[in-house]
């Protein structure tokens, strides 16, 4: 009998990427890749290269875990997903990190933005807006893990410190700034100001490429010396930073393990976060044939363009494990010592927050005792279990800081192309819409920013 070229492996709900229509999708294998079939009855057939590593996307059901839900939902599930978005009540995962965009409104226009951010699109919202914002997530969060304060570009706004000011007085354990560094770079008494909110305070730094050709891609127009700038005030002040990465298919994806070593060397970096691009929002030079790059494409790059990490270094985070990829180290004395490989899969699932001793532990207590004898000071013991790994266990570890920590996120936001509906009611990355409802990242980006939302109206009546 005649054989299909592919293995079946699973089934899911996708969309159509023109019409946005849920369609029924197939997952096959295929020579070491993972396709997505599926077909629209107006728009036809698309296959869609979702992984390119088989064995680690099987791996990815193993890291399912019980879901945290959030205090409260916001919407009902009339419509199905992702036509219901508030949260709804068939959401599985509550808010691991909250965006509240203060401002459309940006000091560039990137032919890349998932917002359509530029200098005079949209408005500033209110201090009223605003407080509103974080009420909303206090409401459904209670004590919210992360709360990233972002754009357009958040710096543009007139009462930006007045908004942080109200930001640290909610009960936020960690606050977040997403910029592209301009006012960091051009004022380094703005700098100074936004050190007096540490701890528990960063900045989200747009770091795409060295090459000025790709940030002229990217962004416009070559940032380079905005970077560096940027950076050199950072570390001035030791705020931590997180580098974050907007990826492209052979844009540059050949400067992963550059940027890495590169963010190692910096003493204010605590990691860095890779993004390949959303199809969503404004995208100029970008074909989803051939530009798209895969979260296991990203991994792989970071294995083979580094000489840090091993495979079960970089491993699926639990709350979605379709879309994250997380990897921990410590920087010590100029060395590197890569954490999540000593990290037990059964702890990590039965219960995220338990808080691992590293004299209890064998393995683990080898390679602390490794890392003691770079000669960090183990007399200074701190009070706390130290909270070093988000996702992970707790690590009770002596004399060790947030300095000290170096994370690998890779960071999938799922589209119209790739979208999977498991994937998408586990999405713990979520938006506060000016309305209140608190969206997921990929789906706000899809249907709900101001247009769009006649296009989700359109397919609610479809759906009724």
């Amino acid at each position: 009998m005649p054989e299909r070229p592919y293995t079946y492996y699973d089934f899911t709900l996708s969309l159509c990427p023109q019409c946005l229509r849920r369609v029924d999708a197939k997952i096959v294998f295929e020579n070491n890749n993972v396709f997505m079939l599926k077909n629209c009855p107006d728009h036809g057939f698309h296959k869609v290269l979702i992984a390119t590593d088989v064995e680690y996307y099987k791996n990815i059901r193993n890291y399912n875990k019980p879901s945290e839900m959030p205090l409260k939902f916001n919407t009902k599930t009339h419509y199905g997903c992702p036509y219901d978005c508030g949260l709804c009540q068939d959401h599985e995962q509550h808010s691991c990190l909250t965006v509240v965009e203060i401002t459309d409104r940006c000091n560039l226009t990137c032919p890349t933005c998932y917002a359509m951010s530029s200098p005079h699109y949209g408005r500033h919202r209110t201090i009223a807006e605003v407080e509103h914002m974080f009420d909303i997530i206090v409401a459904n969060e209670g004590t919210p893990d992360v709360v990233q304060i972002s754009g357009g570009e958040p710096t543009v706004h007139p009462d930006f410190f007045e908004i942080l000011d109200i930001a640290k007085a909610k009960p936020i354990k960690h606050l977040m700034i997403n910029t592209n560094g301009i006012r960091i770079a051009k004022d380094k008494e703005f700098v100074r100001r936004l050190a007096s909110y540490m701890p528990d305070f960063e900045i989200y730094l747009q770091f795409d490429s060295f090459k000025p050709e790709v940030l002229k891609t990217l962004r416009g127009q070559d940032l380079t010396d905005i970077r560096k700038k940027a950076l050199e005030h950072l570390n001035e002040f030791n705020l931590s930073t997180t580098l974050v990465v907007t990826l492209q298919k052979s844009l540059n994806d050949d400067e992963i393990g550059s940027i890495i070593e590169y963010a190692l060397k910096q003493p204010c970096v605590r990691g860095v976060t890779l993004q390949p691009t959303q199809i969503a929002g404004r995208l100029e030079h970008f074909d989803p044939a051939t530009d798209r790059i895969t979260m296991t494409d990203v991994r792989q790059k970071i294995l083979d363009q580094t000489n840090i990490f091993q495979p079960n270094d970089l491993i699926p985070v639990p709350c979605n494990p379709d879309a994250l990829v997380m990897g921990y180290a410590l920087k010590l004395a100029g060395q590197v010592f890569p954490m999540t490989r000593y990290v037990d899969p059964a702890i990590l699932l039965n219960n995220s927050r338990n808080t691992i001793v590293y004299e209890q532990d064998e393995q683990l207590h080898a390679h602390m005792l490794k890392i003691f004898s770079t000669g960090i000071s183990v007399d200074r013991v701190d009070d706390n279990v130290k909270e070093l790994l988000c996702c992970l266990p707790h690590i009770h570890a002596p004399g060790l800081s947030y300095d000290n920590l170096f994370r690998i996120i890779i960071m999938r936001f799922i589209d119209a192309w790739d979208f999977d509906v498991r994937a998408i009611k586990k999405s713990c990355v979520h938006i506060v819409h000016k309305d209140g409802r608190i969206i997921p990242f990929e789906t706000m980006n899809m249907f709900y920013r101001d247009e769009k939302e006649e296009i989700v109206k359109r397919l609610q009546l479809e759906n009724v």
